[in-house]
């Protein structure tokens, strides 16, 4: 085989990796995607009984000119036309790349300073955890955090989810997903 064409099999092989190298990548302790969270992630209300824990969440590689961060999390299969928002945190520092378990409980404080928690389809500010219809089946939680290009979304104090979710469309960069899995069964 000529040195060329060896050279140019691994290329491929070479470039692929590189690609995957400095991705933009979102973790946690606490969900796995792809699985059923377990009821420590789940809402304590509206006929669910959970601990409403938000989860563990970091992140790595964010985009050399990221100025801050957003995180959100929704469900596309709640039975409402237009999902449900079940955590908004906008004006994240740049700094920060890791909220601890439980940072979405308004009462305790863990939330970073400067962040924003934006009220949630519940009517309240913080995480509110799965709570899914009854034999509705399986529920995908989308946990996305969004590399942003302003240090500061300029929202109301009284700012609705989707106008927060405009705003961090508008200004992100790269973002990276979780997406973990619950269902209620009937009683």
């Amino acid at each position: 085989m000529n040195i060329s064409l060896k050279v140019f099999s691994i290329f491929p092989l070479l470039v692929s990796a590189s690609i995957f190298a400095g991705s933009f990548t979102l973790t946690s302790k606490d969900i796995t995607a792809g699985e059923l969270m377990n009821k420590t992630q789940v809402f304590n209300g509206f006929g669910c009984t959970g601990s409403n824990l938000s989860p563990q969440l970091k992140w790595s590689n964010a985009p050399k000119d990221t100025k801050s961060f957003a995180i959100t999390v929704y469900d596309p299969d709640a039975p409402t036309g237009s999902g449900w928002w079940h955590w908004q945190v906008v004006n994240i520092p740049v700094a920060v790349t890791e909220l601890a378990t439980d940072a979405g409980n308004t009462k305790m404080n863990k939330a970073p300073e400067g962040s924003m928690q934006i009220k949630s389809d519940f009517g309240s500010r913080g995480f509110g955890g799965a709570c899914p219809p009854e034999g509705h089946g399986v529920h995908r939680y989308q946990f996305t955090v969004y590399a942003l290009s302003v240090e500061k979304l300029e929202l109301p104090e009284d700012a609705s989810g989707a106008l927060a979710g405009y705003m961090i469309n508008a200004n992100t960069i790269e973002t990276s997903t979780i997406e973990a899995l619950y269902k209620r069964d009937k009683k």
